[in-house]
């Protein structure tokens, strides 16, 4: 059980959100830019802190905790939020929103012909609103970075990044020394990806006493041997990396070299700010930028309509801290296998028996991403079930495409189930294959026959520019069947 004194906790989230308008604020004049910087301060007007889409989204995927609770939030809510309320088209955000209103639901939206911009920048960029909501509370925090990055990015280096951000952001609420919140956000990713190579060779550089303009040298010239190039994830958190390491723990410092490294320059700088407020509070962040800056959010990417979203650090702080209890605890202390019980208290911080060491592991990511780039996950009440096909969907005349489907009880309902499997087809498709699926109890650690089947999915000798495919699944216990509607391009 987490007990996490009020006022704390409150002053780690508004430093976040202030060290956050600060880094991104510096570093916005200088986006895109690929030489090595030298840059001394703010480039802006005195109290007029400059938009970032860093920010403005975490707004929105806020309003979509509130309005749905934060249970029910998953990557299919946030893309219709996406859908709503995003306005941009640039890059995998056009790609994201083009997919979905193709059909692709997430997080094929973010890998269908997305080669370009998966790996990009996008995702870990946002991950603050995930960890301040679920302070030390890791896996809720990562499982939410990646809904939330898989919408356009889907499986790329992109939603690993995210993944290795928020993990460290959502633990910098317990720990403040950055080595091991590094260990702790690479045991979230896997070892041989790229995010994970480029956050080695940064350590392994300072570690070593290369100076910081050599190292940021060798990521971009292992940019130029992966062929990742400018603008992706991994080089940039690199980059972030660099300056929370070479800064040595001075805030100015810190967000001045990571902008100094160039390329994506409003995400390294807001993020190293960020993470620095979350470690050390208010008290990190040096007064005249304080009073520089001021306390408005000013955003560029939002398309309001009628929605209330906050306008200053005070106000997204203050909304937070009103939701943290939903998203952090049930009413229940038997039902905290969900995430630790989390309690905010007028008393001392105490975080029972949980160190840095209960917070290492890939289990998440070892079973998300060994899934078909291709998949969609549904859940319910009793189940969830994954459909994935085995290549990218698009389909020609008399072709055929195989899905594969996989049930598990959820951890609440250890029962097990027999399922049924119907195809609800365009005219002339035909599905081939088992028509029932059997789930054990979910705590059983080795598969058992039926728990995945495989479908082949026929078309006919007409294909429409869009084949909407449905599986539904019902089972005896449940009322209404499950409908899952997979996309195919002709």
């Amino acid at each position: 059980m987490i007990k996490y004194n009020r006022k704390e906790l409150r002053d780690k989230i508004y430093a976040c959100w202030l060290g956050k308008n600060i880094g991104g604020t510096i570093g916005t004049p200088f986006e895109g830019q690929r030489q090595i910087n030298d840059v001394k301060g703010f480039n802006s007007p005195k109290g007029n802190p400059l938009p970032n889409d860093d920010l403005d989204l975490q707004l929105v995927w806020l309003r979509a905790m509130d309005e749905q609770g934060p249970d029910a939030v998953d990557n299919k809510v946030l893309g219709q939020y996406w859908m709503e309320y995003v306005g941009p088209h640039w890059n995998e955000y056009g790609v994201c929103k083009s997919n979905m209103r193709s059909g692709f639901l997430p997080p094929m939206s973010g890998s269908f012909q997305n080669e370009r911009w998966m790996d990009s920048n996008g995702a870990w960029i946002r991950t603050e609103i995930w960890a301040c909501t679920h302070p030390a509370t890791i896996e809720k925090a990562i499982k939410l970075a990646f809904a939330d990055a898989s919408v356009d990015h889907g499986f790329g280096e992109g939603s690993y990044g995210a993944i290795f951000v928020a993990a460290m952001e959502s633990a910098a609420f317990m720990i403040d020394d950055l080595d091991t919140l590094i260990k702790i956000g690479l045991s979230k990713i896997p070892e041989n990806c790229q995010v994970a190579r480029y956050i080695r060779l940064v350590v392994d550089c300072y570690k070593r006493g290369v100076d910081w303009k050599d190292a940021r040298n060798a990521i971009v010239h292992e940019n130029e041997v992966t062929g990742l190039g400018w603008f992706q994830a991994p080089g940039n958190i690199a980059f972030a990396v660099l300056g929370l390491l070479y800064g040595e723990g001075d805030f100015k410092k810190s967000i001045l070299l990571a902008v100094d490294c160039g390329d994506d320059t409003d995400c390294t700088g807001a993020t190293v700010g960020a993470l620095m407020g979350i470690m050390y509070g208010p008290e990190i962040i040096p007064a005249d930028w304080a009073e520089y800056i001021g306390e408005s959010i000013v955003t560029v990417a939002i398309v309001r309509g009628t929605g209330y979203f906050p306008g200053s650090c005070e106000e997204l702080a203050n909304a937070v801290m009103h939701l943290i209890p939903a998203c952090t605890r049930t009413a229940l202390p038997e039902l905290a296998s969900k995430g630790p019980w989390f309690e905010i208290t007028d008393g001392e911080t105490s975080f029972g028996e949980l160190n840095a060491e209960s917070f290492m592991g890939d289990e998440f990511v070892k079973r998300t991403f060994s899934r078909t780039p291709w998949s969609v996950e549904f859940k319910n009440v009793l189940f969830s079930v994954v459909a994935g096909f085995d290549r990218e969907p698009v389909i020609a005349p008399n072709d055929e495409i195989k899905v594969k489907l996989s049930v598990r009880m959820i951890p609440e309902c250890p029962q097990q189930n027999h399922f049924y499997v119907r195809w609800i087809l365009p005219d002339g498709f035909r599905a081939e294959g088992p028509s029932n699926l059997y789930a054990p109890e979910p705590h059983c650690v080795e598969p058992v026959p039926r728990e995945s089947i495989e479908v082949t999915i026929t078309a006919g000798d007409y294909v429409e520019p869009q084949n909407v495919v449905i599986c539904e699944i019902s089972t005896p216990d449940q009322i209404l069947p499950t409908y899952i509607p997979l996309t195919i391009l002709g």
